[in-house]
């Protein structure tokens, strides 16, 4: 029998919603020799934007049509945009496809709760039960249709027992995460108003947190303010005050949207729509008791293991960074990060990087964003715990070494820095990418790890301006920007006088002072939107748009030399010969004849200044 390929599209794992849905989605995928592909982010957590277009760049990574079937968590989608995006992709695939929580797209088949009828049921108890008249309300993302749904049940409870709501005031417009419970809190403090009789949080995850944060400034819970969540998770059902909720099966979701695929697969008929109950669970944190259902034993056991499993990332988290810290190349960054895999029991992995990713470091326009070249390639794998590499590969494979059989749950994670796609990995048959809270730092390290390398290549150790390759790489923006434009571009090589002299007599550790003396004045004339590199020993050369950039250049320079001469008072003098032309660039030109020109006038400058000394 064929192995079936399932797509599963993801934001945010680490979050106890998806983790439950994941967990039931692997356990009936494992079940039935079912591969499934995870394209998972950590987008709209850090307020950066271009952070979040390097977290959104795995998203272009699948070639969606070359699986069987997809699975989509939209609803964990805080940017609409790129929510649309992906719904457009599986659309255009042509592929049978399950989506949580929306009936918006007659294309997918839908697994869901009635949010509306469970969320009125809390919130009309919150009322008539415990005699809340005055509410704050902590909202999901706006265009979210769960967080849509909710807040209407919401407005609705409140409209029918003729209650009022200062939304203005009193709604808070969170995403979904654990920090905007923190910021629902401080937001709070900070408004002035006066305490209300109820928090209704759109989900667990800024219940808890919020909560938290009110017990900190000595509200109690529920004898001051009663605090209420939505999805009956762990930590929900293991909190102080024990929190009031809505419970739904979410592991039962994952199992049944595998099943609905499956039944699509095979050619069997399937409703458009599936619909698992959900119940209100009414416990402390509005003032009732609820009996205790669970072992306390097996509650002690996993309190353990997650307190011990936090602690060990913790401590593998911080030897990571220290070695990625000071790994020089690409070699040192496998060593620390094979290490820290085996901590986490990890024995099948492959490191994915764009053909190029030594250069992949830029300052270049933020445009240049996004997709993954057609190959790519794998310098670190472990396969079955035994260690690999695949010098190319197509990034239409996905995996750089084939998956021959079935029921493998494979991670695929972005690696990039700000909006600079450097890759991808894969973490297969390993939870760590949904368990832990410290994967996505993780990530993050390894993408600094290899675009501090990437600089390495690019940039000159001793002058910390670009070398000879990254000049001519980023230097060739500027020659076709000024060809498009039929612009001038103006190029000025520069020589250092008498090295030879000063490492003769002063030795070479004053030689190197006086290198890097002279490409500090040149950085400091070049502004940032040109050109400046070492070109080789003591030579150096700047590239800049239009015919008036090389006075302004010449004269800050000058003046930066001689601010230098002031203030080190060595016994020689910093100078150089320099050379400049300015040109309207042609198709026949090429960068490297022009800049022989420019060479060509500064050694008839250092000529006439010998003849001069003479």
């Amino acid at each position: 029998m064929a192995i079936r390929n399932i797509a599963a599209v993801v934001s945010g794992m680490d979050e106890e919603y998806p983790y439950q849905i994941i967990q039931g989605i692997n356990t009936y995928a494992q079940k039935n020799s079912i591969n499934v592909s995870y394209f998972s982010a950590f987008g709209g957590i850090i307020d950066n934007r271009q952070f979040d277009t390097g977290e959104y760049s795995i998203y272009y990574l699948p070639d969606l049509s070359d699986f069987d079937g997809a699975i989509l968590f939209t609803n964990t989608f805080s940017n609409l945009e790129m929510r649309n995006t992906i719904i457009d992709k599986v659309k255009a695939s042509g592929i049978p496809s399950v989506i949580f929580e929306c009936k918006d797209h007659d294309e997918f088949y839908d697994i869901g709760i009635n949010n509306y009828s469970v969320m009125k049921k809390l919130v009309d108890h919150l009322i008539k039960k415990h005699g809340a008249k005055i509410f704050n309300y902590v909202s999901g993302p706006a265009s979210n249709p769960e967080s849509i749904e909710r807040y209407r049940a919401f407005r609705d409870a409140l409209e029918e027992n003729e209650i009022e709501f200062d939304e203005k005031n009193r709604k808070f417009n969170g995403l979904f995460r654990s920090y905007d419970g923190i910021k629902a809190a401080e937001a709070f403090f900070d408004s002035g108003l006066s305490l209300p009789d109820a928090f209704v949080c759109a989900n667990d995850s800024m219940a808890i947190t919020l909560m938290n944060g009110l017990q900190q400034k000595g509200y109690r819970v529920p004898e001051d303010v009663i605090v209420t969540g939505f999805d009956h998770t762990f930590n929900a059902q293991n909190s102080f005050p024990k929190l009031t909720t809505v419970k739904r099966p979410l592991f039962k979701s994952g199992e049944m949207a595998m099943r609905t695929l499956m039944d699509l697969l095979e050619g069997n008929s399937v409703p458009k729509s599936r619909h698992i109950e959900a119940e209100p669970v009414f416990s402390e944190s509005c003032g009732c008791r609820e009996e205790e259902t669970y072992d306390i034993r097996e509650f002690k056991k996993n309190t353990y293991m997650r307190i011990e499993s936090v602690y060990t990332n913790i401590h593998m988290l911080n030897r990571m960074i220290a070695g990625l810290a000071s790994a020089e190349n690409l070699d040192d960054c496998i060593a620390v990060l094979e290490k820290q895999l085996r901590v986490i029991n990890c024995d099948e992995f492959s490191l994915c990087l764009v053909k190029d990713w030594e250069n992949a470091y830029s300052t270049a326009s933020e445009e240049e964003t996004g997709t993954y070249p057609p190959v790519m390639t794998a310098p670190f794998i472990i396969d079955k715990g035994k260690k690999t590499s695949v010098a190319s590969f197509p990034s239409r494979n996905l995996h750089p070494i084939p998956m021959t059989t079935g029921g493998n749950i494979s991670y695929f994670i972005p690696l990039h820095y700000t909006q600079r796609c450097l890759g991808y990995y894969i973490m297969t048959n390993n939870d760590y990418p949904i368990y832990s809270l410290l994967c996505h730092t993780m990530t993050m390290c390894i993408g600094n790890a290899i675009d501090n390398i990437s600089k390495l290549n690019v940039l000159d150790p001793l002058c910390k301006i670009y070398n000879r390759n990254g000049f001519f790489k980023y230097a060739g923006y500027i020659f076709k920007e000024c060809l498009a434009e039929k612009s001038p571009l103006s190029i000025c090589f520069i020589d250092m006088d008498g090295l030879k002299a000063i490492n003769d007599t002063y030795g070479h550790n004053e030689g190197d002072f006086a290198i890097k003396s002279i490409a500090d004045a040149i950085n400091s004339a070049c502004d940032s939107i040109n050109i400046c590199g070492r070109f080789g020993g003591d030579e150096f050369i700047v590239i800049g748009r239009g015919s008036e950039f090389i006075d302004k250049f010449k004269q800050d320079f000058d003046a930066k030399i001689n601010e230098l001469n002031r203030e080190c008072a060595k016994p020689y003098p910093l100078s150089a010969s320099v050379g400049c032309i300015t040109e309207v660039p042609e198709k026949k030109d090429d960068l490297f004849e022009l800049i022989q020109k420019a060479d060509k006038i500064m050694y008839e400058a250092k000529k006439a200044k010998r003849k001069n000394r003479i």
